[in-house]
C-alpha cells in the first residue's frame, strides 16, 4: 500500500483539505453507485499531489474518514509500489545510458505498467459473492476471494531500491469499496510531439534545457501506457501549487524537519534536495498545465468529476475548483 514518511513529520501540515475533498467524494460515489447494477467493481479516484504538499496526511485523513465515519472500505495503493525491479530498472538505464530521466526510479517508464494494470483487472473483476455490498455469502466450496497488493522496498540496495518479495505483500481478504490510487505523476498524459518541442524551446524553463529533447521524448512516449490507467477513474483529486517552484522549498523543508527528529544520519544536505527534486520536475513543467486542464478532458460522461484543490505558499487551500 502507500508508502509514506513518518507520521511525526506530517503531522506538522495542517489536513485543510479532506473536508473539502470528503463531500466531493461521496457525492460521486453516491452518484456512481445509484448507477451501478452490482456492488462489485470498486470506485475507483485517482490523486496527484505535487512533492510536499501534505499528500500524505491528505490521503491517511481521506481513507480514515471515509472508513470509520462513512463506512467505506477503502483501499490506498501508491503507484511507487509498482516501480519496475532493481534488475529491470538497471537494464532500463544500461539501455539508455545517456538519458539521466531513468538512471534510477521516478519517472514515467520507471514503473511496472503490466502489474499494475494486472492487479487493477483482479481488483475490478471481483467475483459476486466477494462483493461487500451483497448479503450472500460464498458457497462452501468455493475458493476465497484473495488479492496479494506489491509492496516495494525503497531501502534495498541502498536506497536504489527493489520489489518486496511477493511472501512480504499484505493480501487483501475482501474487495474495497473505494479504490485511492496516489503519486505525484498520476494523471499525467503524454503530449504532442510539437507542444513538448515548443515547452523543451521555452527559454523560462527551469529544468528542461538540462535535458536532450529525445530523452524527454522517451518520457513522453512512456506516458502512452499509463493512459489505461488513468482511464479506469471515477473522480481525480488534484492538489495544486501555486507556484510549482514551491517544491523546492517544501522538499528541504521536509527534509530539515527529518534531520532535526532523526539527526544527520539517513537525511540529505540542501544539495542532495535540489538534485532530488530536479530530477521530477522536468514532469511537473511539461505536464502540470494538463492536470489543470482536466484528466477527463474530452469525456463529457466525466465531466464534474475532477477536484482541483490550489495551495498557497503555506500550503493552505487558496482556490477550489471542480472541472
Amino acid at each position: 500500500m502507500a508508502s509514506t514518511p513518518d507520521v511525526p513529520l506530517q503531522s506538522r501540515i495542517l489536513d485543510d483539505k479532506s473536508p473539502i475533498c470528503i463531500p466531493f467524494i461521496l457525492s460521486k460515489v453516491k452518484e456512481y453507485q445509484q448507477q451501478q447494477q452490482s456492488g462489485q467493481r470498486p470506485f475507483i479516484i485517482g490523486l496527484n499531489g505535487v512533492q510536499g504538499v501534505g499528500k500524505t496526511t491528505l490521503v491517511r485523513a481521506l481513507a480514515q474518514t471515509l472508513q470509520e465515519r462513512e463506512g467505506l472500505s477503502t483501499l490506498v495503493v501508491s503507484i511507487d509500489d509498482f516501480y519496475l525491479t532493481h534488475a529491470d530498472q538497471l537494464a532500463l538505464a544500461a539501455a539508455h545510458p545517456d538519458n539521466a530521466l531513468v538512471q534510477y526510479r521516478g519517472e514515467p517508464g520507471t514503473h511496472d505498467i503490466p502489474l499494475l494494470l494486472s492487479f487493477l483487472t483482479s481488483l475490478t473483476s471481483v467475483p459476486p459473492s466477494s462483493s461487500p455490498s451483497l448479503s450472500t455469502s460464498p458457497t462452501p466450496s468455493s475458493e476465497p476471494w484473495q488479492l496479494p497488493i506489491p509492496q516495494y522496498n525503497k531501502s534495498l540496495f541502498s536506497g536504489l531500491g527493489d520489489r518486496a518479495p511477493p511472501s512480504e505483500w499484505p493480501v487483501l481478504a475482501s474487495p474495497p469499496q473505494v479504490l485511492l490510487l496516489e503519486g505525484w505523476l498520476v494523471g499525467f498524459r503524454p503530449l504532442s510531439p510539437s507542444v513538448l518541442q515548443q515547452k523543451w524551446s521555452d527559454p523560462s524553463s527551469r529544468t528542461l534545457h538540462n535535458h536532450m529533447l529525445s530523452h524527454l521524448e522517451f518520457i513522453n512516449s512512456s506516458l502512452a501506457a499509463y493512459t489505461e490507467i488513468w482511464d479506469q477513474f471515477d473522480a481525480f483529486i488534484h492538489i495544486d501549487a501555486e507556484d510549482l517552484n514551491w517544491v523546492y522549498e517544501w522538499r528541504l523543508q521536509q527534509e530539515h524537519q527529518l534531520r532535526m527528529e532523526k539527526g544527520v544520519g539517513g537525511s540529505m544536505t540542501d544539495e542532495q534536495v535540489t538534485k532530488f527534486v530536479d530530477a521530477y520536475f522536468p514532469a511537473y513543467e511539461l505536464y502540470s498545465e494538463g492536470v489543470r486542464q482536466g484528466v477527463f478532458e474530452g469525456d463529457e460522461s466525466k465531466k464534474g468529476r475532477q477536484l482541483r484543490l490550489v495551495v498557497g505558499r503555506d500550503r493552505g487551500v487558496q482556490e477550489k475548483v471542480v472541472i
